[in-house]
This record gives C-alpha cells, structure tokens and sequence, in this order.
C-alpha cells in the first residue's frame, strides 16, 4: 500500500456566524477558494496534477451547494481538468474528505489530492437542508431524534459530569485558545481572509471570549431546558428508561460557537512530492468511521479511536497529540473519561468552545492544528476525532516526519 503524505495545511480564522461576523459579506466558495489559492501559492506544484478536490459541508444547499470544491478550484485557476466531490458525514466532513483523499493516494488511484472543508453558517443557516431524520415522523421515531443540546446533557447526565464540570473546562478551553494564538500557535496555517480589492477582512479567530470566568458562565440559561420540557427529554428517556430526569447543564458558553471558516490540506505520494520539491510533513496511518446510539449521537469518538488505534497496531499511550472536536463540554468529558485520558492531554491549544465549530471545515482544520502541535513539540503521533449527529463518529492518526 502507497504511504498518503501531508504536504501542507491551510485554514482560515474562524468569523463569527452571524451578520455582523468579519467574514460575512465572503461567500463559501470564496472561503473555500482563498484555502485553495493559498495552497497554490505557498507550494511549487502542477496544478493541473491535483487528481482531485474533495470537499467536506454539511448544510450543502443554497451558496454551499452544487459540488462547491469543484466551483472553487476553478476560481482558485487550478485548471478546468481538476475535479471536485462533496461528502457530508455532518460534523466530520471536513476530516472525512481528508481521510477520502489519503484512502485514494493509499489504493495508488491518485498521486496528488486535496482534501477540505468549508461552512458559512452565517450566510447558510445550519439545518436548512432539512432531511429525514429531523422531518419524516416513521425516520425520527425510529432513531429517537432529538436536539444535540439534548443528547449533550443526557451525556452529562448519564456519566455524571455536572454544570460546574462543564464550565470548568469551557474556561480551560477560552485559556488555552488564548495563550496558544497569544504564541503564535496558529500563525503557520491561518490565512487571512480577503476582500474583492485585497482588503484583509479577518486574521485571527474573532469568537473567543478571553478572560471568560466561571462566574461569567454561572449567569448564563441552560440553552436547552425549555426544548426538553417541549418533548425532547421525553422523546431521550424512552431510549434511556434508567435516567429519571435529564439535567440540563450547556449553555452558549460551554457549547461550540456558531461561526464561518474553510481549510485544505494538500496530500500525495512521496514520490509526487519529490517530482515538485514538496517537504513531506505527515503521514496518515489509519482512520475509522463508527455508528453510535443515534439519540444520544455523541458517544462515538472513543469507540472511533479505539478502532483507529487497533488499525494502526498501537495503544492509547503512544499518542503525544489529541485533537476531539469541542461539539459540548460533555462530549470531551466523556472522551477523556472513556479513554481513561486527563483533560490535560486533550486540546491543549483550546477547542470549538473557544473558536467555533464551522461544521464542514472543522475536521479539516483541527488535522491541521494537531500537526502544528505535533512540528512545535518534536512529536510522533496525534489522533483526531469528532462525534457527529445521529449517532457516529471519525477518528484519524497521523505520524510526523
């Protein structure tokens, strides 16, 4: 089998999700686009070689619709022979088109191959997609559909990690968000966000809430106690009859951020990187996917891990980085509770509490935040990870080179 290499990994700061965010007024192709463009830019290579533009969003209609990886590499010049496919495994997607694009350099079906991600959920709005999990009566009966707001707090019911557990590591997120962009974490991969006239829009990740207390996140409601006495607790209990009641402990402060972003990761063969100069970085070793309980939907990263870490022949201590998506504060709880793992050695450069959560671009973006991580600190393995809605999860590892 053909080793898949990472050349290069690109993002954009996160911009709030809302009508007033830095990033607003730029279309998701654009987004997508200046990802491409910067790829280009930062690296000698053919353009008219990349085999192909696989692209992760989840809420695929509208601007984001329409095979939107294949619309961007034509702006980006890549050439009118370069394709472009879409994938949507929801909150994966971005580390699912990546972990597509590595399968195919692995098979030896393609010698050079971007992998990205892109969701402007101010422009797109999350869920406008619809589908038959959230509106055909027989689908949502079956899987027993909720909010994930629910599922979050029936994770911190059922394993027991309360509201101060929750706004604890919330603060430790904002923290470590701060100190790592104050350091210069990010400064290799993010690209700024332009105008029509060249104008920088955006910089740096614009949702974080430095200085953010435990006594700031007290104040705030429980986002999702008046939907649960609506039904949706009713709707969870049935699957879960042992919980008596479901304790509502997330808020917009320890929940992701609503916000925009795109990333791309360049990948191909060792050989393809030789042809143009282009410095192996990573190579991928294994990834997994996973089907979960589909209410409460969030549970499945560490069975993806476990999976992925036996495809790879090794155990959870080899791992010097761990990368899992903030979706909720109880999703990271459990993760580490699971894998038997403090939350010292997760996300140690903060998380989508702090920066926000661009659906179809996250997983993109965090494979690249976990190879910066492993560069800065001279290690050898990370693992990344995220929970997705209704019930699954997808788990990657790279190696350093």
């Amino acid at each position: 089998m053909t080793d898949a290499f990472i050349f290069d990994s690109v993002r954009s700061p996160r911009g709030r999700g809302k009508k007033d965010g830095s990033l607003h007024p730029v279309t998701p192709v654009n987004l997508l686009t200046q990802m491409l463009v910067a790829l280009r830019e930062r690296n000698e290579f053919d353009v008219t070689a990349v085999d192909d533009v696989i692209t992760g969003c989840v809420t695929a209609v509208g601007e984001q619709g329409g095979d939107i990886g294949r619309f961007a590499a034509i702006m980006a010049d890549y050439s009118d022979s370069v394709p472009g496919v879409h994938v949507n495994r929801f909150c994966a997607s971005g580390l699912v088109a990546a972990n597509y694009a590595a399968a195919r350099v692995m098979a030896g079906q393609d010698d050079l191959i971007i992998g990205s991600g892109v969701e402007s959920m101010s422009r797109v709005q999350m869920g406008f997609d619809g589908g038959a999990w959230l509106f055909d009566p027989q689908v949502t009966n079956k899987i027993g559909s909720v909010l994930q707001g629910i599922s979050a707090d029936m994770i911190a019911t059922k394993y027991g990690f309360s509201r101060d557990d929750c706004d604890e590591y919330a603060v430790l997120s904002q923290n470590r968000a701060e100190k790592a962009r104050d350091d210069g974490h990010f400064k290799n991969s993010i690209i700024p966000i332009k105008d029509s006239i060249g104008r920088v829009l955006l910089d740096t990740d614009e949702h974080m809430r430095p200085g953010t207390t435990i006594d700031d996140l007290a104040k705030l409601k429980s986002s999702f106690n008046d939907m649960g006495e609506l039904g949706f607790d009713s709707v969870i209990l049935q699957k879960y009859p042992e919980i008596e009641r479901v304790k509502h402990v997330h808020h917009a402060g320890n929940s992701s951020g609503i916000v925009d972003g795109a990333a791309a990761i360049l990948i191909g063969t060792e050989e393809t990187g030789k042809k143009y100069g282009l410095k192996p970085r990573a190579r991928f070793v294994s990834f997994a996917d996973v089907g979960s309980e589909p209410s409460i939907m969030l549970t499945g990263p560490g069975k993806a891990a476990r999976k992925a870490l036996k495809r790879a022949g090794l155990t959870k201590d080899d791992i010097d980085v761990w990368e899992i998506n903030e979706a909720f504060s109880s999703v990271v709880l459990r993760f580490c509770q699971e894998m038997e793992l403090g939350t010292d050695q997760v996300n140690i450069n903060g998380g989508a509490i702090a920066m926000g959560h661009p659906l179809g671009a996250t997983g993109n973006m965090i494979l690249g935040t976990a190879l910066d991580e492993l560069e800065r600190t001279n290690k050898r393995y990370a693992l990344i990870t995220l929970c997705v809605g209704g019930g699954m999860a997808t788990a990657t590892i790279i190696e350093r080179v």
